[in-house]
C-alpha cells in the first residue's frame, strides 16, 4: 500500500526540542553574546531535515523573532539573540519536522543595557560579583566571587558560562563566604585573600579572616586547581601590629563591633600582589582606611615579608614598613604586576556606593617612596564597579591594552529593580570584562 509521507518518517511522529538551558542573557549592542544549544529529533527522520526558528516573543521591545538566529544543520543547533532593548522576554522556539508536525519550547531571555565601547566588552555569566582574577595562560582567567567560595575558569575572549568551577569551602572549613577580594600568583601557587573586614552590618564573620592558596596545573582551558594551605589569623595580627606601632592606621577601631568595613576609616583589604623580584614579600592593599582618613588621604599597602611561610607552614606574619601612595584620594581596589615588575593599581573609592564614584588606573614600579602615575580614568556610567585587573601588559610599549572586570552584584542589570546578586537564575547573573588602552 502506498504512502504520501517521505521515506523514513512515521506519519504520526512529532519532533522533540530541548534546550541546554532554559535561560539566556545578552546585552543591547553585545558582541559575542552567550548562546544556547537546542537539541532536536524526530523518530525516523534525519535531523538535518528539521527546521528551527523563533515563532513568538512575549516582549518584542526586548527581542523579536527576527532577532533570533539559529545556526547549524544537525541534531544540535546554536541559538543566539540580538537584543533590541533592556529587560526580559520569553522567546518561543519551534521545530518543524518532516511531514509538517511541530513542537515548541520556551527560552527565558534577559538583556542588559548598552555600554560604552561594547565591542570591547564580554560578559562572564554564572556570577555577578567578580572580585579577583588571575590569568592562567592561553587566554583564560580564574575569577573569584566575593559572595561565594567558588572559583570560575573563563575564556577571556568570549562571553558565556565558566569552563570549569571549584568550590573549596569544605577544605577551608567554612560554610559562609570568605569574601575573596584579592589574588596573586607565584609560580604554580595562587594566593587568595578574604577582605579581612567585618560584614556590611559591622559584624565579625570568621570566614572573612581567611587567606588560602591553590595549586595550579596545566594552562588555559585545561587548567586545574587544588587546595593547598590556609591561614586564619592575618586580621588579628595586622591589628596587633598597628597597635604596637602607635595605632597609626586605626585598625583596632576599624575592626570593632558595629564598624562597617567600607568607611574612610574602616578596615577592608582588596589588593594582593608580591613585591618586585620577590616570592616571599606580599603587598596587602587596603580599600579602607585612607591615610589620614579624610578626603584626599593616601592609599595604604602593608608588606608581609614572609607571606610564603605564613601560608605554607603557618608562621606568624612579619610586617614591613607600610607604604602610603597618592592615588588622588582613591584607594586600592586591585593590585597586579607583570614579570617585569610593572604594576597597575586599580584605584577606586573606599565607599560602598562604588558604581558611580571615580575609578582610575595607576602605573607603579612597586618601590616604596616612588610615586604612582595615573594612566587612565575609567568610565563609571555603566553598571558595575571596576574590581579586577586580569594581567598587566608591557607598559613600556605604547598602546597596550588591559582587561578589567566589574563586580556587578549591586547593579540593576535588567531594569526591574533587582540587584544582580539576587537574580534567581545563574545564567542571568554576569560580570562585565572590558579592554582598555593604557595610554
Amino acid at each position: 500500500m502506498g504512502s504520501n509521507h517521505p521515506a523514513g518518517a512515521a506519519a504520526s511522529a512529532t519532533p522533540t526540542i530541548a534546550l541546554s538551558t532554559g535561560y539566556l542573557s545578552g546585552a543591547v549592542g553585545g558582541v559575542d553574546d552567550p548562546t544556547v544549544t537546542v537539541n532536536i529529533a524526530q523518530s525516523g527522520a534525519d535531523a538535518s531535515r528539521l527546521t528551527v526558528a523563533a515563532s513568538a516573543s512575549s516582549r518584542t521591545a526586548v527581542a523579536q523573532p527576527v532577532d533570533v538566529t539559529v545556526s547549524g544543520t544537525g541534531a544540535s543547533r546554536t541559538v543566539s539573540v540580538a537584543a533590541r532593548g533592556r529587560g526580559y522576554t520569553d522567546l518561543t522556539l519551534k521545530v518543524t519536522g518532516v511531514g509538517g508536525t511541530s513542537a515548541t519550547t520556551t527560552l527565558h531571555y534577559a538583556a542588559s543595557g548598552a555600554v560604552q565601547n561594547a565591542v570591547d566588552a564580554r560578559y562572564f555569566t554564572g556570577s555577578s560579583d567578580a572580585s579577583a582574577a588571575v590569568d592562567v595562560g592561553d587566554g583564560y582567567v580564574v575569577v573569584a566571587d566575593d559572595e561565594s567560595n567558588v572559583l570560575r575558569l573563563y575564556d577571556r575572549s568570549r562571553s558565556g558560562a565558566p569552563v570549569r568551577t571549584w568550590d573549596f569551602s569544605a577544605q577551608l572549613g567554612v560554610s559562609k563566604e570568605v569574601d575573596i577580594e584579592g589574588a596573586a600568583r607565584v609560580g604554580d601557587l595562587i594566593y587568595w585573600t578574604g577582605s579581612l573586614g567585618n560584614n556590611k552590618d559591622g559584624e565579625y564573620k570568621a570566614p572573612r579572616n581567611t587567606v588560602f592558596t591553590t595549586s595550579v596545573s596545566a594552562t588555559g582551558s585545561a587548567t586545574q586547581l587544588s587546595y593547598a594551605h590556609s591561614y586564619k589569623k592575618l586580621r588579628d595580627q595586622l591589628v596587633a601590629w598597628d597597635e604596637a606601632n602607635g595605632d597609626r592606621y586605626g585598625f583596632a577601631a576599624g575592626t570593632a563591633d558595629g564598624e562597617a568595613p567600607k568607611q574612610i576609616d574602616g578596615f577592608n583589604v582588596e589588593g594582593l600582589e608580591f613585591a618586585p623580584g620577590s616570592t616571599s614579600t606580599a603587598y596587602i592593599g587596603f580599600r579602607a582606611p585612607l591615610v589620614p582618613p579624610k578626603d584626599g588621604g593616601k592609599a595604604l599597602i602593608v608588606p608581609v615579608t614572609n607571606f610564603d611561610k605564613v601560608l605554607s607552614s603557618g608562621s606568624a606574619p612579619v610586617f614591613g614598613t607600610a607604604i602610603e601612595l597618592d592615588l588622588g584620594g582613591l584607594s586600592v581596589r586591585d593590585l597586579r604586576k607583570n614579570s617585569a615588575d610593572q604594576y597597575l593599581i586599580l584605584a577606586g573609592s573606599w565607599a560602598a556606593d562604588d558604581n558611580s564614584d571615580p575609578y582610575a588606573l595607576y602605573e607603579w614600579d612597586g618601590v616604596a617612596g616612588h610615586a604612582p602615575v595615573k594612566r587612565a580614568d575609567l568610565p563609571t556610567s555603566d553598571p558595575g564597579g571596576w574590581e579586577s585587573v586580569v594581567a598587566v601588559p608591557d607598559l613600556s610599549v605604547p598602546g597596550q591594552r588591559v582587561q578589567l572586570i566589574t563586580d556587578s552584584g549591586s547593579a540593576d542589570l535588567y531594569g526591574d529593580g533587582t540587584e544582580a546578586k539576587d537574580l534567581t537564575h545563574a545564567e542571568w547573573k554576569k560580570s562585565r570584562a572590558a579592554w582598555f588602552t593604557v595610554s
